[in-house]
């Protein structure tokens, strides 16, 4: 954020469970105004805020969370967690889709594509959700910025006025990839 000077920041979910330090993330939130759709970890703690009690959140970090949309739109970006429904766009996509979908119709087999290899629009996509992938730059049509900074990879951002990737590689693998099942929302 102080290298881009983005006129507006949204994260694409999974916020607090990840990193090191939620309370630090919370604090640049504040901040900073930051904007966020929900992730898949966020449902998580959200379904179960007792296990994750440990984390010190505030009350109003927790109310910020609980008010996060499934979707923003940014700059004529629809900014999603997961993915979209490829076969009836935005209104056409179920809250458990926006959250974990990686393969169309479901992600029982790798013989299913990708959503976003099959994505027609009209409403370009931006993403995280799939750190395995890495960055998956279909402009203009998909963007998927899930670079696993948490792993060791790096935090990849889009600043949308000036159509540019920004990457900051990360300090440390902070959490192995194999470290949790991912949960369910």
């Amino acid at each position: 954020m102080e290298r881009s000077r983005p006129d507006r920041t949204v994260l694409v979910g999974d916020v607090f469970t990840k990193g090191p330090d939620p309370l630090g993330t919370w604090r640049l939130i504040e901040a900073h105004g930051v904007e966020a759709v929900l992730g898949n970890h966020d449902a998580a703690m959200l379904a179960r805020p007792a296990r994750f009690a440990s984390m010190d959140l505030p009350p109003e970090a927790w109310r910020w969370l609980g008010a996060l949309p499934l979707m923003r739109e940014v700059a004529g970006w629809t900014v999603v967690h997961a993915g979209l429904n490829p076969e009836h766009g935005r209104v056409g996509t179920k809250r458990s889709t926006a959250l974990v979908v990686r393969r169309w119709p479901d992600d029982t087999s790798e013989a299913h594509p990708l959503w976003f290899r099959i994505w027609s629009g009209p409403e370009r996509v931006i993403y995280g959700h799939d750190a395995i992938r890495g960055l998956q730059d279909h402009r203009p049509d998909t963007l998927g910025l899930d670079t696993g900074c948490v792993y060791g990879g790096a935090l990849t951002g889009f600043l949308v006025e000036e159509d540019r990737l920004y990457r900051v590689d990360a300090a440390r693998a902070y959490r192995p990839v194999d470290a949790l099942p991912l949960p369910t929302a």
